[in-house]
């Protein structure tokens, strides 16, 4: 599990004294980003998944790619055909460690009540807050939800556009590797 660090203070959200019939485009806002922060965590984990399948499909489904990880490639070969064989196994298992890293659980130092993992520690705080009908607290939870889901998706996003760009060198090292190969 990697451990993320939320960087983000709590920007005089504890003594806000905000008019939710008046200020309420923040909250729905607020919301918004919370959502759609959300929905991109998904979407990076969907991403990891297309590009592992993609590189474990392209390492089962062609000889020559499998054939980067016999020694007989490296003992019998051109050299060409030996730089593009390790560029295309090291561009496959790092897009690949890259891609397993996106899908990784993180934890956060920070946490808030919408996370399911800390509902223990925030339950007698929500209830307190429910009972004085608390709008700041509704509020000051989704900021903190939105800081630690910001630092997820930005953790994901580096390593599925890393993953990506290994897919890219595999490709290009795939077709070195056909060219030498029908030299």
């Amino acid at each position: 599990m990697a451990d993320l660090e939320v960087g983000y203070s709590d920007d005089g959200l504890n003594s806000a004294d905000m008019e939710f019939e008046r200020d309420s485009e923040y909250f729905d806002h607020i919301r918004k980003v919370n959502d759609v922060f959300y929905d991109q965590i998904k979407i990076s984990d969907q991403k990891a998944a297309y590009i592992f399948t993609f590189i474990l499909a392209f390492l089962v489904s062609s000889s020559d790619v499998r054939g980067v990880f016999s020694l007989d490639r490296y003992l019998n070969g051109t050299f060409i055909g030996i730089i593009a064989s390790l560029l295309l196994g090291a561009a496959a298992l790092f897009s690949a460690i890259c891609a397993i890293s996106v899908v990784m659980p993180r934890k956060s130092a920070k946490t808030s009540s919408l996370f399911w993992g800390a509902w223990a520690r925030h339950r007698e705080e929500f209830l307190d807050a429910a009972r004085r009908k608390d709008p700041n607290y509704l509020f000051r939870e989704y900021v903190s939800n939105v800081d630690t889901l910001a630092e997820i998706a930005r953790a994901k996003y580096r390593f599925a556009g890393l993953a990506f760009r290994g897919l890219v060198v595999a490709v290009i090292a795939y077709v070195l590797l056909l060219l030498a190969v029908t030299r």
